[in-house]
């Protein structure tokens, strides 16, 4: 048996999801201490899928509607050591490298506040991750217009100097 299934994430208004896989049960709090560390007003939930055991959704989070949304999308992903977590009040720039750093993190397929699709495939033994779909298809390819306002936008949110 060989199925390929994809499970939607709608990211909330306001949100964005880091999705990515990592190897043991402390996974899921090793990520809250990593995320309260990194941005003092952070509002997160993490689901951690674990694949060995009980095989139970481990949930941590500072806000319970984010902490059920995880809880709750990891569950209906459903792949052996994979996490998810919704965050408020910070930006993926501001987390990934945090996130990369807890021992466990084996890799991060996605972080974004586009809509998401993640592809798996299931097995008779169990479910794995083949890769996901971040946000649309490319348009075209930018122009002089494009270039000047890519450049004008991250200056204006304080990402480069002037």
């Amino acid at each position: 048996m060989l199925e390929f299934k994809t499970v939607r994430i709608e990211v909330p208004e306001s949100c964005n999801v880091i999705f990515g896989m990592a190897h043991f049960i402390k996974t899921v709090e090793d990520l809250y201490e990593a995320l309260v560390n990194a941005v003092p007003n952070i509002k997160f939930g993490i689901g951690f899928c674990e694949s060995s055991g009980p095989c139970l959704v481990r949930h941590e989070g500072n806000d319970d509607e984010l902490r059920r949304l995880a809880a709750e999308k990891a569950f209906e992903i459903a792949c052996g050591h994979s996490f998810i977590i919704f965050i408020k009040n910070a930006y993926p720039i501001n987390l990934l490298d945090k996130i990369k750093n807890v021992p466990e993190v084996c890799a991060i397929y996605a972080a974004t506040a586009n809509p998401l699709e993640i592809i798996i495939v299931e097995t008779e033994s169990g479910r794995g991750v083949v890769g996901v779909i971040d946000g649309l298809k490319s348009k075209g390819i930018e122009k002089e217009e494009d270039i000047r306002m890519r450049k004008e936008f991250l200056r204006k949110i304080g990402y480069k100097l002037k």
